[in-house]
């Protein structure tokens, strides 16, 4: 993972895979495609299940938070999901945006892509479309967006300040968003920071939650709120593929946390011209 397009290419392989599968067979690995861990859980993912619009077919338990449940979608409102993957996301918010509103997903995987118009299809929603682009240059023009939501997503790219600016530019004035993402609190071991599959698993690509939030509001957001914060424990059975044993303890006592939390912040309306001169006062 030398470069940017590197990490990119493997997430995109990775990804990939996953569409292939089904959530379980997701859920029983760190990375979502079946190459760590014997135990069967989701060490990342909350429950979908009890939100109005949820679709089974479209979760993969990939996210790491509910960020449609605290987006503050409108009805008539137009939301972007980033990294909508097979639809999941993207039908909740349709759920709460309506018939009168629209929802556009984007994700830089040709397979996530097809699956998602495959579900979107099926329930025959015309006002939810799925756009293949990088979310650090979104195929959408400036100021479309109402809301825009991600779940765990963000850490998966290199360049989180690209991504940042561009939802300030897709966003317009006076809209918002609420994303969810892995952030770290210490420092992650150096064998789990280069290790592939933990970077596909959304862990290594991490930055420090300070970090983050100071992006955040450099790129001009205000408002900016942690609307859920809850640690995210990696079991040994997965560490142990990356760490020994004298490792995996001076790990865990070491301060370091994982976090997921998800992010609320506003970009700002736009303000009334002023009128500097008989030239503009006509």
């Amino acid at each position: 993972m030398e470069t940017q397009e590197q990490v990119k290419n493997l997430v995109r392989q990775k990804y990939s895979e996953i569409a292939l599968q089904d959530k379980q067979t997701n859920a029983s690995s760190c990375c979502g495609s079946g190459c760590c861990s014997t135990e069967v859980y989701n060490i990342m993912a909350d429950d979908y299940t009890q939100l109005e619009g949820y679709n089974p077919d479209a979760d993969l338990g990939l996210g790491c938070g509910l960020p449609t449940q605290y987006a503050k979608i409108k009805k008539g409102d137009v939301v972007i999901d980033l990294g909508s993957g097979a639809g999941n996301d993207a039908f909740i918010a349709r759920n709460e945006t309506g018939e009168t509103g629209k929802v556009i997903g984007i994700d830089f995987t040709p397979a996530m892509i097809e699956r998602a118009r495959q579900n979107n299809e099926v329930r025959g929603f015309t006002n939810v479309e799925f756009r293949q682009g990088d979310i650090e240059k979104m195929p959408v023009t400036a100021n479309t967006a109402d809301v825009i939501v991600s779940n765990c997503v963000l850490n998966l790219v290199p360049n989180k300040d690209g991504v940042i600016k561009e939802i300030y530019r897709v966003l317009k004035p006076g809209g918002h968003f609420s994303i969810s993402d892995i952030v770290l609190e210490g420092q992650l071991p150096k064998e789990i920071r280069e290790a592939a599959e933990m970077y596909a698993g959304c862990v290594a690509g991490a930055i420090q939650k300070q970090v983050y939030l100071e992006l955040i509001e450099a790129n001009g957001f205000k408002n900016i709120t942690v609307q859920k914060d809850k640690a995210i424990i990696i079991p040994d059975d997965i560490l142990s593929q990356y760490l020994s044993a004298e490792q995996i303890t001076a790990f865990k006592q070491s301060g370091t946390g994982i976090k997921s939390i998800t992010v609320y912040a506003e970009k700002p309306a736009a303000e009334k011209a002023t009128c500097c001169g008989p030239e503009c006062c006509n």
